[in-house]
């Protein structure tokens, strides 16, 4: 025989049968479970609706009755007579109970049920208290003031969405859905929807005795290992578990948690993966988009800086005819950036909606629209003044992009901002979220061909990274003539976003120049003064080589046939951002080595 001992308290614990209240829930489930048939109830992801048949499927009678000291009190009460007044054997049976609001309409129906005054009868109420997934249930309608048909109740029930974890469907989210029908006669909400489950970096639960429990405080604020070790003297855990406990937490934070604020922690969450998987939390990640906050914030700094005293932001049908072609480009993406957030919000794909949010900050605003401008702000002209008022338009809807996410940010950035006239908003809070009307310059044949510029300032840059060229001069040949007008005009901007020496359109191939192909009909040349061609043809040799067997020898543990059943989850994630990173590689590699050959 084993004696069960508490593990905290180090007592002995002993079963008690005890008498307990049930309520059926079968008719419940049947009505919640054609719910979601009919569509009246969208589940979201629409993984989650197999659950929600199967425990629905599969229900029985719930034990809602619990002792403990806190808690709604179970409004039952066992009726006995008082004294002196004759015996009944119906009240005087264990099975005598009644229920009621109070204690006053408990005694009126028991007055009635055994067909005498209620002064001789006698109630007291059971000790027992309801289980709290039985008071969450009540809670969509009990807020409003229910069972009183309150104002409250009238604007506010029912609600339109649920957000809340997968592992709690059952538990919480179903049963709301059953008390709501039961009670008011209509669902509580039209649309669930399931996030994550947040999970350490290495994809554990998080648990006290690992000492892998991440508290958002610590990362909105900051905490050194010493800190986090400290805590751990206040839990009930015994020496072998703190001390573990130790050791894990100086495994995952040797130098403590860094602060990252609140909004970086937000955008962070919504960036994990596809919906339904869990997420493993890394700090590192989360310190990643602090620093994208500080992207923001500089890039604001930059355009406040930018902008004259008493700037008044113009119409935006008074920029568009005399915007460049990078102003239009950068209005273009903008406005496909909209679209694509807008349809993300449609289906909760938080994910997409994040990295359309980041690549446009940084990839467009920050690291192309930004550089190509910098110097032609200087000016004091009519162009300059174009593109202050394209940056302000832009930086102004990236702020109102980015507010459910960052509100702090965002909020602080945009009290700062002038406004423009029809707009007089407080708050970024009360702004309207842009939309595709609002932005409706998208123009994909101008995307095409500055994406085609952008491939070859990369180009460039790579070239002058692997060649170990600080400055090259290039040119570019052209057979298409509509695309060689872009070109010619986007030339001093690739010039600047490259940082090479001179980059110009030319007719005819130069001598000594080493080619790649940027297009069907266009093709960069980079002249090979000052290039040593034998020494560094060996050295991208020997990169590529090494490159080669690293992404070979990950490729033979992926192709084990044990490889998903062995390899924790986390490890196998690891190993596809290698792959993805050492085939990036071997192609840059691989290119610049044939274009040497070529020039031998």
């Amino acid at each position: 025989m084993v004696v069960p001992v508490c593990s905290r308290s180090s007592d002995i614990v002993e079963p008690l049968l005890k008498e307990q209240w049930f309520a059926r829930c079968d008719n419940l489930a049947t009505q919640a479970i054609a719910a979601v048939e009919s569509g009246e109830l969208s589940i979201c992801p629409k993984m989650h609706c197999k659950t929600w048949q199967h425990w629905l499927l599969n229900i029985r009678d719930w034990c809602i009755s619990r002792q403990l000291w806190w808690g709604h009190r179970i409004p039952a009460y066992r009726v006995s007579f008082r004294n002196g007044h004759p015996k009944n054997q119906k009240a005087d049976s264990e099975t005598m109970w009644v229920s009621g609001r109070c204690y006053q309409e408990a005694l009126e129906k028991a007055a009635a049920q055994l067909n005498v005054n209620g002064e001789h009868l006698e109630l007291t109420q059971d000790d027992d208290v309801l289980d709290t997934w039985f008071s969450s249930a009540l809670f969509p309608f009990a807020v409003h003031g229910w069972p009183s048909q309150t104002d409250d109740l009238d604007r506010f029930y029912p609600s339109t969405l649920l957000e809340t974890g997968h592992d709690i469907i059952f538990f919480w989210v179903a049963r709301m859905v059953m008390m709501g029908q039961k009670l008011t006669g209509r669902l509580p909400f039209k649309e669930v929807y399931l996030h994550s489950m947040v999970r350490d970096a290495h994809g554990r639960k998080m648990s006290k005795s690992l000492g892998n429990v991440i508290d958002p405080v610590d990362v909105i604020q900051g905490a050194s290992l010493e800190d986090l070790h400290a805590r751990l003297e206040g839990n009930l855990l015994d020496p072998a578990e703190k001390e573990r406990s130790r050791r894990g937490q100086a495994a995952d934070y040797p130098r403590g948690i860094p602060e990252c604020g609140t909004d970086s922690l937000r955008f962070t969450l919504c960036t994990y993966k596809a919906q339904g998987e869990d997420v493993n939390l890394d700090v590192n990640t989360v310190q990643t988009y602090r620093f994208f906050c500080n992207k923001i914030w500089n890039a604001a700094s930059f355009t406040l800086n930018a902008l004259p005293d008493n700037f008044e932001p113009s119409p935006m049908s008074e920029m568009l005819a005399d915007c460049s072609i990078m102003d239009r480009w950068i209005l273009s993406r903008l406005s496909d950036t909209t679209t694509k957030i807008n349809n993300g919000f449609q289906g909760y794909d938080f994910p997409i909606i994040t990295s359309a949010i980041h690549k446009f900050w940084v990839q467009n605003l920050c690291d192309v629209y930004l550089e190509s401008i910098k110097l032609s702000l200087r000016a004091d002209d009519h162009r300059a003044a174009v593109s202050r008022n394209v940056l302000h338009t832009c930086v102004e809807a990236g702020l109102r992009l980015v507010s459910p996410f960052m509100p702090y940010l965002s909020e602080e950035i945009f009290q700062r901002l002038p406004r423009r006239p029809e707009r007089e908003e407080p708050s970024i809070c009360v702004a309207p979220y842009p939309t595709a009307e609002e932005f409706s310059m998208f123009d994909s044949s101008l995307e095409e061909r500055v994406a085609l510029s952008l491939d070859i300032v990369n180009r460039i840059r790579s070239i002058q990274k692997e060649f170990g060229i600080q400055k090259l001069s290039g040119h570019i040949v052209c057979n298409n003539d509509d695309l060689r007008g872009v070109l010619s005009q986007l030339c001093p901007t690739m010039t600047t976003l490259s940082r090479c020496r001179k980059l110009q359109m030319t007719n005819q191939e130069p001598d000594c120049c080493l080619a790649t192909t940027v297009a069907s009909d266009c093709a960069l040349l980079v002249e090979m003064e000052n290039i040593d061609v034998p020494r560094v043809l060996e050295r991208l040799q020997a990169k590529l080589a090494k490159t080669s067997t690293g992404l070979k020898k990950i490729e033979a543990q992926r192709s084990m046939d044990s490889y998903e059943e062995k390899v924790p989850q986390n490890i196998r994630e690891k190993h596809d951002q290698q792959v993805e990173v050492l085939q990036a590689d071997s192609a840059r590699l691989g290119a610049a080595v044939a274009m040497l050959k070529t020039a031998k």
